[in-house]
């Protein structure tokens, strides 16, 4: 996508940088500044954790770490460059890794995060305004996660596995980051391309549509056919165990070989 300028009626594209080129680093730069506006790569969402890690066994870090409307934690990676390399799969060990986290955890986690940025609130009360729920409504808390990658591009290989993993039933996005140089200023297009926003809707009805489809067929599938036996009613496998029974009860056999014969 290009971008322009208008100035006295004369259009002029804006040249696409990059955020090497530009010195603008990824944990100092890019992640302070997004996290204070958050809903450029994740729209309503609350940072409630930065570099997490309170993790047994492991050196590795969430770049942020948000909790969504929906009470749905949201896995949030950031990437400079310009394949995402590997982002889709530390954000899946992520995921699964805090897939366990309480709401109680997560308030503690909040509050740690608040009280390192000055704030003196109460985070569980925050959390809950945000949600809009009572704390006895979130029994599910976390049930889902979402998963958020930002980056300058992303690999042919990363959007095909994301593309595949959606279609799996996993809520991952990818947000494109593209910096343009405007006379000295560096300005930058936050754009998701997976899923295409105009096609997220209809893609979500697709997909439910599909797996009624396959439940309604898994259904289809199965026999229901009842027999009637010795004045009792039976499906076909507890038909087929009952008539075993009086066999082996009439004929007594001493060994397999009898079976058999």
């Amino acid at each position: 996508m290009a971008l322009y300028n208008i100035s006295e009626k004369i259009l002029t594209t804006l040249e696409k940088t990059s955020f090497t080129i530009e010195r603008l680093q990824e944990r100092y730069d890019l992640q302070e500044a997004i996290k204070k506006n958050i809903d450029i790569v994740a729209p309503g969402c609350l940072v409630i954790s930065e570099e997490f890690s309170d993790w047994e066994d492991s050196r590795r870090r969430i770049d942020l770490l948000a909790i969504d409307k929906q009470a749905n934690l949201v896995v949030i990676e950031l990437k400079r460059d310009e394949i995402g390399a590997h982002m889709e799969l530390q954000a899946l060990r992520y995921a699964a890794m805090i897939s366990t986290m309480s709401f109680a955890k997560a308030c503690e986690y909040y509050q740690a995060y608040l009280w390192k940025h000055g704030i003196d609130e109460n985070a569980k009360e925050k959390l809950l305004d945000f949600v809009e729920l009572e704390e006895n409504e979130l029994a599910d808390f976390g049930k889902d996660i979402r998963i958020v990658l930002a980056s300058a591009d992303f690999s042919k290989e990363l959007t095909t596995t994301a593309i595949w993993l959606r279609d799996k039933g996993v809520d991952i996005r990818c947000v494109r980051l593209t910096p343009y140089n405007f006379k000295g200023e560096v300005l930058i297009n936050a754009e998701q391309i997976i899923p295409v926003p105009e096609l997220e809707e209809y893609q979500v009805r697709f997909r439910e549509k599909r797996t009624e489809q396959i439940i309604s067929s898994q259904k289809s599938e199965r026999d229901y056919s009842l027999y009637k036996y010795k004045g009792k009613t039976f499906n076909k496998r507890k038909l087929a165990l009952e008539l075993f029974t009086d066999w082996i009860n009439k004929h007594n056999p001493a060994n397999i070989d009898d079976l058999k014969n």
